[in-house]
């Protein structure tokens, strides 16, 4: 009984921190509740981000204040044609010392951070685009044969124009399951970007601060994951996540004939981290069968692909995520 009370004192703790976090942020990066949130539910559960959205719509403000309010070392990469590993990466050069003697030192790269900022990442090649594929899994790089650990936490969060120009190349599906959730950046209402002409175009704005630091997360993420999850919400979570796979018995006849391939064990595995995450930001104990619904789009966008005939339709994935999340968690709801 005590080691309950206990856990639940350290969440409610955390989600009070969490309000003062999500606050910091808002205030600079208005009117995108739901975009804030996302972030740091993955942050809060160790992942990482895919940002995509048009041009000037603040995904750099967003990255670069979560860096100062989380008390994250942050690093900027702008993701170009002519990038190459190395630059990402660091590389070794060779020393010459007074006395003549040689010898090899290693130079960091901008990934040697906390939070790494990957921006425009469709514009690198797929050699470049690989070079973050340890990083993101195994939290090291191998440079000349060598193990290099990278700083924790790690957290990458690339951005992405949605725009289909020459000189992109689309992220492999290795590297876009290792992102966490996918996160859609929209245009703001009217009365958002009227508030946002208002505080981006005086003398002042409003400043960043410090609310957690990098050992804070760190011991956030370890209570996460300590947060109970009921069998209902883990049942749903399954069979979701199931019901998207066109060889699974379970799939509907819309799914095998729109879904070239369903989403693998690391989908069930990212809605069960970020649905304790979004009850913990809105204040709550536990999570519930809505926020597995809340979550399903930008958990399982990515890890998935239309057929050919589908696309020839012009059917949507989201759409078909929360028709059948809808459908199916609501059934669940009601038996």
């Amino acid at each position: 009984m005590a080691d309950a009370e206990n856990l639940v004192a350290e969440i409610e703790a955390l989600e009070e921190k969490l309000a003062l976090a999500k606050q910091a942020i808002t205030r600079r990066f208005i009117g995108q509740e739901r975009v804030v949130e996302l972030v740091l539910a993955a942050l809060l559960c160790g992942g990482h981000g895919l940002l995509i959205g048009l041009p000037g719509l603040g995904k750099t403000r967003l990255v670069e204040t979560l860096s100062t309010v989380m008390g994250l070392k942050g690093n900027r990469v702008q993701f170009t044609p002519d990038l190459m590993p190395a630059d990402i990466l660091g590389s070794e050069v060779l020393d010459t010392a007074a006395d003549g003697s040689r010898a090899f030192r290693f130079i960091q790269g901008p990934i040697f951070c906390q939070l790494l900022m990957a921006d425009e990442i469709n514009r690198a090649s797929p050699r470049t685009q690989s070079a973050l594929l340890q990083a993101m899994q195994e939290r090291m790089v191998t440079v000349a044969g060598e193990n290099r650990p990278l700083d924790a936490p790690f957290h990458v969060l690339a951005t992405q124009n949605p725009i289909e120009q020459e000189g992109t190349y689309p992220l492999p599906e290795a590297q876009l399951d290792r992102f966490l959730v996918q996160i859609d950046v929209e245009y703001p209402d009217r009365d958002t970007e009227r508030d946002i002409l208002l505080a981006t175009t005086g003398v002042t704005e409003e400043d960043a601060h410090e609310v957690f630091t990098a050992a804070e997360l760190v011991a956030a993420q370890t209570l996460l994951r300590r947060m109970p999850v009921g069998d209902a919400v883990v049942e749903i979570i399954l069979d979701l996540v199931r019901a998207f796979r066109p060889e699974d018995p379970t799939a509907s006849e819309r799914v095998r004939d729109t879904v070239a391939w369903g989403p693998g064990p690391r989908a069930a595995q990212a809605l069960m981290l970020t649905v304790r995450a979004r009850a913990m930001l809105q204040g709550r104990l536990a999570p519930s069968p809505e926020d597995v619904l809340n979550l399903a789009q930008p958990v399982l966008t990515h890890r998935m692909a239309l057929g050919f005939s589908a696309r020839a339709r012009g059917e949507s994935l989201p759409d078909l995520i929360n028709s059948v999340a809808t459908g199916l968690i609501g059934a669940e709801a009601a038996a």
